[in-house]
């Protein structure tokens, strides 16, 4: 009894294969749906620039595609990272990507905690980015939000610096 019960808990460990597919497909609709966001700005660069069609406030909103699409695709990297770390602690190591150079410290994942270090250091990059995005849309009414926007920079920046730091 004691063995069957140890052969099934081992084997629930394949459970986990829900979550590598589940971010697998989440990457995939994340990359293709970000492209095609690119692919929707570009006909509208086309149509302002090319066609002369006027679009108030173009620069800010093409701007503003962009660092959504960066956004999206650090996300889709997030689920990537987090799929190949998933499978490979769980698993098995994926051979196939250790023989390739390409692969480079991607899939130099030991433990839980080297994949939360690589999956932290994503996420403050997508925090940032968001950050950037919302400073876009921001109108500075009173001098006070001049030093807002300041200090929010230096804590963006600060924790740059930390999530580098080793």
């Amino acid at each position: 009894m004691k063995a069957f019960f140890e052969k099934m808990l081992w084997g629930s460990r394949y459970l986990t294969l829900l979550a590598v597919w589940s971010c697998i497909v989440g990457m995939a609709l994340l990359f293709f749906l970000s492209a095609l966001d690119m692919g929707k700005l570009l006909i509208e660069f086309f149509n302002v620039y090319v066609l002369g069609h006027d679009m108030p406030d173009f620069h800010t909103a093409v701007v503003s595609h962009v660092i959504t699409a960066v956004d999206d695709f650090l996300l889709a990297m997030v689920l990537l990272i987090f799929a190949l770390g998933v499978y490979e602690l769980h698993i098995d190591k994926i051979h196939i990507a250790r023989d390739n150079p390409a692969a480079g410290k991607l899939l130099k994942i030991e433990s839980l905690d080297d994949l939360k270090d690589r999956l932290g250091k994503v996420i403050l990059m997508i925090l940032i980015v968001a950050f950037f995005k919302n400073v876009l849309h921001v109108e500075f009414n009173e001098p006070l939000d001049i030093l807002y926007m300041g200090a929010g920079i230096f804590l963006v920046a600060l924790a740059g610096y930390f999530g580098h730091k080793h």
